[in-house]
């Protein structure tokens, strides 16, 4: 299993009956493939649509029937399909409970990177800074470290997407809840200790006595 299915797998588990989820592009997006079964979610593409499935299989792709990232998907029954300015609506009103989302960077006090380098062709913001704020819930899926560097920092460097929204940390080596007193690793991969997770963090690591497994 690949660091990204790890990932996927893993927040697929944080979501919740009748949850109205947001997968922000990239990883992010894989987590509808592993939606556990017995628990139905909504998911909305804030391109304009609710009611989005797992990815389209190869040769079963529908013209334009595609999420926020570009990827060809699916639909489930009921899903029903708006112009942007109502996607915007439900999230700015507060009607997602949860968005998962990538992350360049994340900081101890819940802080988001991720839209931009300095001197990097920027891609654009898109609807993070809308998702962060407006949803219940802010999962960040990542992999731990990107060419050997931390990517969970004591602070953030790279111009903030949001400050202090972020709820949890999921990436291949754990899940990390931030807290007011700090970032506390709540479960750990089994493949890793907690001084290699350390060590891959720049951000001081709170570990509980009761760290459990990862569960994937």
């Amino acid at each position: 299993m690949d660091k990204k299915e790890i990932i996927a797998r893993r927040v697929a588990k944080e979501l919740k009956d009748g949850d109205v989820v947001n997968l922000g592009i990239g990883l992010p997006t894989m987590v509808a493939n592993y939606i556990p079964e017995g628990v139905e979610v909504i998911l909305q593409s804030e391109n304009g649509f609710v009611g989005m499935g797992p990815e389209a299989e190869k040769g079963k792709e529908i013209k334009n029937l595609i999420n926020a990232g570009g990827i060809a998907v699916t639909t489930v029954p009921g899903a029903a399909f708006f112009d942007s300015a109502t996607s915007f609506a439900i999230i700015r009103g507060g009607h997602v409970d949860v968005t998962v989302l990538g992350a360049l960077q994340v900081d101890e006090k819940g802080n988001l990177a991720n839209w931009m380098i300095p001197g990097k062709k920027v891609p654009g913001m898109g609807g993070a800074m809308d998702l962060v704020v407006g949803a219940k819930k802010v999962i960040i899926a990542m992999t731990h470290t990107s060419k050997g560097n931390v990517k969970i920092l004591k602070e953030c460097n790279l111009p903030l997407t949001a400050k202090g929204q972020v709820n949890l940390i999921i990436t291949e080596m754990g899940v990390m809840e931030v807290t007011d007193k700090g970032l506390v690793l709540k479960e750990i991969n089994p493949e890793f200790t907690a001084d290699e997770v350390q060590a891959a963090t720049e951000a001081k690591l709170i570990i509980p006595e009761d760290l459990k497994y990862m569960q994937i």
